[in-house]
């Protein structure tokens, strides 16, 4: 299980609500950021606006600013920012071991 300060770390509040973004989820997923956001377009109606929205390029500018992301090899698209049943429902979509570990250890922080 990964220690509860890497998990904390990975959650912003954003619009009012703690999320993680698609990269970061994909990262403790152990996959690419692409397959995690082609399996949530795949079954996007488990994820209305209250579960996944896409930030802003103002959000993603104001959240750069706070965290250190790298200005040349990041992101090309706007990432998606999952809340707390977002993330839940990731892990029954992604449908593996991992995903199952990482949404309990998300949930017990």
């Amino acid at each position: 299980m990964l220690p509860t300060l890497i998990i904390q770390q990975k959650i912003f509040v954003i619009r009012g609500e703690q999320v993680m973004l698609d990269y970061d989820l994909a990262g403790l997923y152990g996959i690419e950021t692409r397959i995690l956001n082609q399996a949530v377009k795949r079954n996007i109606k488990r994820f209305p606006p209250d579960f996944m929205f896409q930030l802003t390029k103002e959000e993603w500018d104001n959240l750069k600013s706070q965290i250190v992301i790298s200005s040349w090899g990041g992101t090309r698209k706007l990432p998606y920012a999952f809340t707390e049943q977002g993330v839940a429902m990731l892990s029954g979509v992604l449908n593996s071991d991992i995903a199952i570990e990482m949404n309990i250890a998300i949930k017990t922080y």
